[in-house]
């Protein structure tokens, strides 16, 4: 079966951290290209960051450059989002996505082809 299965979001105040995880089917953990996007209430889906797995590449929107980082365990077939220091126009619902070769328009969700469900991150005091 083919899956990604989010979890690991919830409400949390300013300044505070979480880490989102993403566990994976065999078959798409083997992709080159694995990504974080998020999407608010109105917004259209939005880049957070992505990794090419054979190059060990990492990439982040300016937004949350410094303060996540993106990361897989192969062991485990998961791929993580650890943010710190999160601000009320982090809340989103945020998605992980994954796509057998790697695309240098690695920023449009267009060019991915499995995606999961999403898990909701609400920053709020």
């Amino acid at each position: 079966q083919v899956q990604l299965v989010e979890s690991g979001g919830g409400l949390v105040q300013p300044g505070d951290s979480l880490r989102l995880s993403c566990a994976a089917s065999e078959r798409i953990f083997s992709s080159d290209a694995m990504a974080w996007f998020r999407q608010a209430p109105g917004k259209e889906r939005e880049f957070v960051a992505a990794i090419r797995w054979r190059l060990n590449t990492k990439y982040y929107t300016n937004s949350v450059r410094g303060r996540s980082t993106i990361s897989r365990d192969s062991a485990k077939k998961t791929l993580y989002l650890q943010m710190n220091s999160l601000q009320p126009e982090d809340t989103a619902v945020y998605f992980c996505a994954a796509r057998g070769t790697w695309n240098v328009d690695y920023r449009s969700p267009i060019h991915y082809d499995y995606w999961g469900q999403g898990t909701q991150v609400t920053v709020s005091s």
